[in-house]
């Protein structure tokens, strides 16, 4: 039995593919891949299934999961239109590539689920989103949102909010490397070795962001318990703000956000 089939298992697909097989059989996920190498590493790795082309894994699988380039999924999808069923789900993890867009170019009207994931989905500390696009997706959820679980936390947006969803939870990580890089990059500047500067800053942005998603306080008021009168970390901060951070943190997310809102025009 066929219960997901991935097809195009890079960074982002196989992040998810490990997480998904340490919540169910993993016998029951396929992948395919333009590299072979790519595929037998992640089999071996998760004990999935291997496909030899895009429409053998796609074939009577439940929930066939689209993570090509945006710029192929139409292409994609009208190549499975000979294999595709009206019962299976088309779950695409596409940035910019719209629910109706989906649908028209599987030409089944097959129910549509966009999902915006992110990388640290693989260690079951990601961000999973689903967005039901047409009718008949709402059905799946239920069990998608469990198939889906090991990924992290998992939510759910709707159509309208998608391209900043993506923004917020596939681009911040990248953008968080950065800062912790950086971080480190001025411990060692003090004199601390490499690894123990990467290791302290890794931990106190972790423990920082579980402060506000335990606290349920503003990022604002914790800072600011931080910053004793005169003290150090205020320094910092004012350092940070002379050099523009605020904005440039912002104009990176902008940015991106209309990136991906164009990706799949």
């Amino acid at each position: 039995m066929k219960k997901m089939a991935f097809i195009g298992v890079g960074n982002m697909g196989g992040a998810i593919v490990r997480a998904v097989c340490t919540g169910c059989d993993a016998g029951e996920i396929y992948v395919c891949d333009h590299s072979a190498e790519k595929m037998a590493a992640l089999a071996a790795e998760t004990g999935c299934q291997t496909a030899a082309s895009a429409a053998e894994c796609a074939e009577g699988a439940k929930y066939v999961v689209i993570g090509v380039k945006p710029n192929g999924v139409r292409a994609l999808l009208q190549s499975l239109s000979n294999v595709l069923a009206e019962e299976q789900i088309i779950v695409s993890m596409a940035a910019g590539v719209t629910g109706a867009a989906i649908s028209e170019a599987a030409g089944h009207g097959c129910p549509v689920v966009r999902i915006i994931p992110n990388t640290p989905c693989a260690i079951g500390k990601g961000l999973m989103l689903l967005c039901p696009c047409n009718a008949g997706a709402e059905a799946a959820l239920p069990e998608l949102k469990t198939l889906l679980a090991p990924c992290g936390l998992v939510g759910q947006t709707d159509e309208a909010h998608a391209d900043a969803c993506m923004t917020a939870a596939g681009c911040v990580p990248a953008f968080a490397y950065m800062f912790i890089e950086a971080l480190a990059d001025g411990a060692v500047l003090t004199g601390l070795p490499r690894a123990d500067a990467t290791l302290l800053a890794a931990q106190a942005v972790l423990g920082a962001a579980a402060m506000v998603l335990a606290t349920g306080q503003s990022p604002a008021q914790l800072k600011d318990a931080v910053c004793s009168p005169g003290g150090s970390t205020i320094e910092g901060v004012r350092a940070l703000e002379q050099r523009a951070f605020r904005g440039a943190a912002i104009a990176a997310v902008d940015e991106a956000y209309r990136k991906n809102a164009s990706m799949g025009k």
